[in-house]
């Protein structure tokens, strides 16, 4: 039974941001996947199928709604590893993953040990599964596409923090792209060959810059430089932890390489700056990020002054007073 035919990537109307983080984790699968955010029909599904294309002949796995633990790193045959001495493996949809893209949809919807091991299994490129002291490993090497609509949840942020990027797509494309989109959801589902072949060069021309930018990623550097300007700006956005900087990093790197240059310069570090910090920023972080840090003769300055209240923990704070002037009686008024 042959697959049916997916929507190419380069036919979808705007959702640039997307398709460009979609792109780099095709070009460095290292990055740790993407989470898309946005409403219902937003053709979010689409946009994920169009990945393994770029990807080659990797596999494209949806994760079941109500899948279990079980379902999602496969079983162990204890009685024939009992009898015959051999672990008996029945892969599940990791195994299935491996070398391609698994989707999972309404990711803020599964269970949280779900998620944790699918985030585990994602990070490491290995499945391990132990049952009774019987155990099996393979590779699930996969990039991980998660999409939630933030109306019905959110995820716990330790659990955001374990996806590379992080893009959100807008609710309201204008009036003509609309039209656009529509008239070409019609004209695939009229007739997707003819659909697929007349976008089959735009896809190619995709499929091969992300080939090229494949090819060329391990002679870019991860450099100093790179690494100082986002590591500024991760401090100034007060996240927790340094898998930011490094998934920015190899953000950064793989955009030079999308690019066509041989190292990564500011334009690239910014071009990937909200996937990375999107979904890991603290809310108040944006006054923080405004100042920067003191210098260091204004920071001892600043930590010698004393604070207000310490160490009297039930003191009341300073109120102002107004002070009023004495009024002098002059000497004729005064009583002999």
């Amino acid at each position: 039974m042959t697959e049916p035919l997916q929507f190419p990537l380069a036919a979808v109307v705007g959702a640039d941001d997307l398709k460009l983080a979609l792109c780099l984790n095709a070009i460095d699968p290292k990055i740790g996947g993407v989470l898309i955010e946005g409403p219902r029909g937003m053709a979010k599904s689409t946009l994920a199928r169009g990945l393994a294309d770029l990807l080659g002949d990797g596999p494209f796995v949806t994760l079941p709604l109500g899948a279990t633990e079980e379902r999602l790193v496969g079983t162990l045959d204890l009685e024939a590893a009992l009898g015959q001495g051999q672990a008996r493996f029945s892969p599940g949809v990791l195994a299935q993953a491996d070398g391609g893209v698994l989707y999972v949809d309404e990711v803020n919807l599964l269970p949280d040990p779900l998620v944790d091991l699918l985030l585990d299994v994602a990070a490491s490129g290995t499945n391990r599964i132990e049952r009774d002291g019987i155990s099996h490993r393979h590779a699930a090497r996969f990039v991980l596409i998660g999409t939630m609509n933030p109306e019905e949840g959110e995820l716990r942020p330790q659990l955001l923090d374990r996806f590379g990027l992080n893009v959100a797509l807008q609710g309201m494309p204008t009036p003509a792209d609309r039209q656009q989109i529509v008239r070409r959801r019609l004209a695939f589902d009229s007739d997707p060959q003819g659909f697929c072949a007349q976008w089959a060069a735009a896809q190619s021309q995709l499929r091969e810059r992300c080939q090229q930018a494949r090819e060329r990623l391990s002679a870019i550097a991860l450099d100093d430089q790179a690494l100082d300007w986002i590591s500024e700006r991760c401090f100034a956005a007060a996240v927790d932890g340094v898998r930011a900087d490094l998934v920015w990093l190899r953000a950064a790197r793989a955009h030079a390489a999308w690019r066509g240059v041989t190292m990564i310069a500011q334009e690239d570090v910014q071009a990937v700056a909200e996937f990375a910090l999107r979904h890991r920023r603290r809310p108040d972080a944006s006054a923080q990020g405004q100042q920067p840090p003191p210098a260091a003769g204004q920071a001892q300055q600043q930590a010698e002054q004393p604070q207000s209240g310490a160490g009297d923990w039930g003191a009341l704070p300073a109120q102002p007073v107004i002070a009023q002037a004495r009024r002098e009686v002059p000497n004729w008024a005064k009583k002999p």
